[in-house]
């Protein structure tokens, strides 16, 4: 009992001296506390935004709130636009766990996009269960293959994923518009798009009144994937572990190099089938500009979701009412869509920040710790 007491004692004194993110991390909570405190302040600052324009920010927000989960076709609606956020949040994710920065998801999206239109538009014939996973598995190739040749070009050549990442995202968008407008290889018809997709590869519907797909079952599977690929099998320790400590991992028998393709051929899938299944559940064909920033979307799922599962689960479906509730907010409150985009664009500005504070803190602390002790000693 004596020792329980001890033990107890010496536990509040260690609490005490603790800073409040150290004790949000000791009970498991700094992954959601700080997140939501971002989301916070972005609404925060954004209603005075809103007010200092003239409008009421009040109904504003309940007319967003509304237009995203007011009725089953609008939730239908937000769950439309949180699929593809849940992808490119995991593509950003994954990279992110293995050090890499993939600011090429947008390119590898077009891509999946084009690769599962080839076979969508192809194949007459084919039942459904054979032609509608192999559109998926084709789409998804699509993106994974240029994820592959940036982790390839990094590994032989050093090239910053960064710049091959942006690069290659004009090569495949200009590459979709080149085969869907006039002379086209797949151009069908007066318009700059390709034929629909034969009905064997379409997503079917699963909510009666809305155009939800069964694409939210795949999007939770890819987060199920995520969580155990990462946290429950031996590859995916290895991937973190390279992407925690590059030097201390390759000195521990891990190949790093052959991690970094692992992690940029993941990623690059997922955001293929953010591509693909936008195709398949609700263009129904492919089209230059198909995509509203997906890709880019996702760093900011992802950098809110801390790079977690359920965090990326979450902060795209927080990004998709954003952009589902946008036009009833600009229809009955009368305030630009712009809004939005200034929300999300406050929130990454916090959670960034708070790193870029937390990193120059320990920056600065270095040099404080040293001169103290040359002046003890």
């Amino acid at each position: 009992m004596r020792i329980w007491v001890v033990a107890k004692s010496s536990f509040a004194n260690y609490k005490d001296v603790l800073t409040v993110k150290e004790k949000l991390r000791l009970i498991g909570m700094d992954n959601i506390f700080f997140p939501v405190l971002a989301v916070v302040l972005a609404l925060f600052v954004s209603a005075l935004i809103i007010s200092a324009l003239g409008y009421d920010w009040l109904s504003a927000y309940r007319n967003l709130l509304e237009g995203a989960l007011g009725n089953r076709r609008t939730i239908g609606e937000t769950l439309i636009r949180t699929i593809p956020l849940i992808f490119t949040g995991l593509s950003f994710a994954i990279g992110r766990r293995c050090g890499l920065v993939n600011l090429g998801a947008e390119g590898q999206v077009y891509m999946g996009g084009l690769f599962g239109t080839v076979i969508g538009v192809s194949f007459s014939g084919l039942p459904m269960f054979i032609h509608l996973p192999f559109t998926l598995t084709v789409g998804m190739l699509g993106g994974a293959l240029l994820g592959l040749l940036i982790g390839r070009l990094k590994n032989r050549f050093g090239a910053s994923e960064l710049i091959t990442g942006i690069m290659f995202n004009y090569i495949a968008i200009h590459l979709i518009s080149y085969t869907v407008t006039s002379g086209g290889p797949l151009r069908v018809g007066d318009f700059n798009q390709s034929a629909r997709m034969i009905p064997t590869a379409r997503l079917p519907l699963v909510l009666e009144g809305t155009r939800l797909h069964a694409g939210i079952f795949l999007a939770l599977l890819a987060v199920l994937f995520f969580y155990i690929f990462l946290w429950k099998t031996t590859k995916g320790y290895e991937i973190r572990v390279a992407g925690l400590n590059p030097g201390a991992a390759q000195y521990s028998g891990i190949n790093v190099k052959r991690n970094v393709l692992l992690a940029m051929f993941i990623a690059g899938g997922f955001a293929g089938l953010a591509g693909c299944i936008e195709i398949l559940g609700v263009q129904l064909r492919l089209m230059p500009d198909f995509s509203p920033n997906y890709g880019f979307d996702g760093i900011a799922v992802a950098l809110l979701g801390n790079n977690t599962p359920i965090g990326v689960l979450l902060a795209a479906l927080l990004f998709g009412m954003l952009r589902s509730g946008a036009n009833q907010m600009q229809a009955a409150a009368n305030v630009p869509v712009a809004v939005v985009q200034i929300i999300q664009a406050l929130v990454i500005l916090f959670v960034v920040g708070r790193e870029l504070y937390l990193h120059i803190g320990k920056f600065i602390k270095k040099p404080t710790a040293f001169v103290k002790q040359g002046e003890v000693g």
